[in-house]
């Protein structure tokens, strides 16, 4: 597919949900792996024991980049065999305008994301494309994290 015709399927979908992934569950080790490739090591997030008797949330916490982290892989970018549009060959981040942690992630949580299209820009050999980025939480009414994330598609 050419980038103008990307660009014109991108464009009648502003403003539309575009992606809601599949539920995952937050592990506790998933949250393990990444306090080990972060070094937070703090307790909400790495002691089961302590945070069962002192955490208001009575359970370990995902760490809220953790959360953010999850983008690619919810939003379906980072899938070699169905890329986002064909003719991207490659997907690149771009950086936030904006972004707030609503809500904690327990350990344990079942979560999804859901994705609405803000606005496409060209640049340099490819497209911007800047979503909206929300992590729900299974059973809450508050989302977990709100993000506008900016994405460029390069042909």
């Amino acid at each position: 597919m050419s980038i103008e015709n990307v660009r014109a399927e991108l464009l009648a979908k502003v403003g539309q949900e575009v992606h809601v992934s599949d539920w995952m569950q937050m592990t506790q080790e998933r949250i393990n792996a990444f306090a080990a490739a972060t070094g937070d090591f703090q307790w909400i997030h790495t002691d089961p024991e302590r945070a069962a008797k002192d955490s208001p949330w009575r359970r370990t916490i995902a760490h809220g980049y953790l959360t953010m982290s999850l983008y690619p892989m919810l939003r379906g970018i980072v899938k070699e065999d169905t890329p986002l549009y064909p003719g991207v060959r490659t997907v690149i981040n771009y950086g936030m305008n904006k972004l707030r942690f609503t809500n904690a992630v327990k350990e344990g949580a079942m979560l999804r994301s859901r994705t609405k299209l803000l606005a496409v820009e060209d640049v340099s050999g490819g497209l911007q494309i800047t979503e909206e980025f929300t992590v729900e939480l299974e059973g809450e009414k508050k989302p977990a994290c709100i993000a506008e994330v900016l994405m460029r598609l390069y042909f």
